[in-house]
């Protein structure tokens, strides 16, 4: 008898409800209460494993607030639950006698910076620093593989809206912290009448990256459920598109609020280029293409203008007056640091000492995951704390991974833009909105990236699950217009 087969909710159920019974007659109250809702957990995993899947984009922005140590290495909720779900798929396909693996587009360019990643590891001063940063790269390509080979669209939706809820959960976290002030006193501003949003993640970059990366998909499965319900001749709308729809927007305004109380100038630039970009691809088509981008070239010159003349409150304008200086590498070595250039010193302090890493090892790098492993020796004077990255990761790949490992992170990263690029355009109904948004995710990913890292946090995975969406999409192709 197969496990999963025809009647696989009843056995389950039947098996289940043996323990349940018995933990109910001989453990106390308190013990079963624990054990009771731990065995209707696993039966509901072994039942649906697309759980698991839901489950992990929780454990992305919240999994950190309970790591654990493994050898060493902080081990969170995300890399658990990510191993899990590839078990359950895996154990339901060899109880079904059918486990058939189809390999990614992705694989390739995936398999190749990973390659180069592991080339650099040779010269590593520090092993498990190497290891743990690799490890990132594989759990991003086994989340796009694991959601491009189970998922099907139904599925999708669902992840989608599991997404908008937990990037609205992080934003409402971020208004908290900003208006009672919750957190550390060096994020206070205005003299301390709010305080700079930084939700799970500790710090208020890494957590406006990580809104950065929802917003695009919300706006983008808005305006395409919107368009497909208008199109001539569309299905009638069901009450899940009408749900999501809801859903994307309240989160989208929400998310927008809190990266505007994050007060962080990398995610607002990448975000509003990636918004931009988002709206054209959903609801640009031919002709319009041109009118549109008009418009809202002319919109951004107007914003600019009414910055000129103190229209836009100053609070907007004076983050962004430095701007352009994050563009020049100019020497730091004598600069005196104050309140108002301090980050802008800081990070060409680091972004100096990735390259002359890379200087002194073009080729391989000093190994990877081993930039905070090699400050000390470039650090300039008065800059001793190596926060972790360059705060800009193509300098980071550049002098972890050396020119072996950034050709490669280019080529990887192209392949997905290739991908994503390419669906988006030729996709109809709602999922033009998905595949608009995810290319949108990357144009934020990839412009905030040059002022920091985002690849902490987990957000690797979340990265790698949007696009395993991107590609069970294209394998799916657009054979209905409906979430169900």
């Amino acid at each position: 008898m197969k496990l999963f087969g025809p009647n696989r909710s009843q056995l389950i159920l039947l098996a289940l409800g043996l323990p349940v019974a018995l933990a109910l007659a001989v453990f106390s109250p308190t013990n079963a209460l624990v054990i009771v809702p731990g065995a209707l957990l696993v039966g509901a995993l072994l039942l649906f494993p697309e759980l698991a899947v839901y489950l992990l984009v929780f454990a992305v922005p919240f999994g950190s607030l309970l790591p654990f140590n493994i050898g060493g290495a902080n081990v969170t909720a995300a890399d658990g639950l990510l191993l899990l779900a590839w078990a359950l798929y895996l154990a339901r396909g060899i109880a079904r006698r059918r486990v058939e693996l189809k390999i990614p587009p992705l694989a390739l360019p995936f398999g190749l910076f990973i390659l180069a990643a592991g080339v650099s590891m040779t010269v590593a001063r520090s092993l498990t620093d190497s290891i743990a940063e690799l490890t990132k790269w594989i759990e991003m390509f086994a989340a796009y593989w694991l959601v491009a080979q189970f998922f099907e669209e139904k599925q999708i939706g669902k992840l989608l809206a599991v997404m908008f809820c937990a990037g609205l959960a992080q934003a409402l976290l971020g208004a908290y912290q900003y208006y009672f002030r919750v957190g550390p006193e060096g994020f206070l501003l205005f003299g301390g009448a709010n305080l700079r949003a930084y939700g799970t993640f500790e710090q208020p970059n890494p957590y406006a990256g990580y809104l950065g990366l929802i917003l695009p998909l919300a706006l983008g499965a808005g305006l395409g459920i919107l368009v497909n319900v208008s199109r001539k001749g569309a299905k009638a709308p069901r009450f899940i598109d009408w749900g999501l729809l809801v859903l994307a927007t309240v989160s989208a305004v929400a998310m927008l609020a809190a990266l505007f109380f994050s007060y962080s100038r990398g995610a607002w630039i990448g975000v509003a280029a990636a918004l931009g970009v988002t709206a054209l691809l959903v609801l640009v088509r031919s002709k319009r293409a041109a009118t549109l981008a008009i418009v809202l070239g002319l919109a951004a010159l107007i914003v600019i203008g009414l910055g000129e003349i103190n229209v836009v409150p100053n609070i907007i304008t004076e983050r962004f007056a430095t701007v352009g200086d994050y563009f020049n590498f100019q020497d730091v070595r004598g600069v005196r640091a104050n309140d108002e250039n301090f980050a802008l010193v800081e990070r060409r302090a680091h972004w100096q000492a990735a390259l002359e890493m890379f200087q002194d090892a073009p080729w391989v790098g000093v190994g990877f995951g081993n930039y905070a492993v090699m400050y000390p020796m470039y650090a300039l004077p008065k800059w001793d704390d190596p926060l972790g990255h360059a705060h800009n990761y193509y300098l980071n790949v550049l002098a972890e991974a050396g020119a072996l490992g950034f050709v490669a992170y280019v080529i990887l990263w192209g392949a997905i833009f290739l991908v994503v690029g390419r669906a988006a355009p030729v996709a109809r109904g709602w999922r033009q909105g998905l595949l608009a948004g995810g290319f949108g995710m990357l144009v934020t990913l990839s412009i905030h990236n040059f002022f920091d890292n985002l690849f902490v946090h987990a957000m690797y995975i979340q990265v790698g699950l949007t696009l395993g969406m991107v590609e069970a999409f294209n394998v799916q192709g657009n054979s209905e217009d409906s979430l169900s």
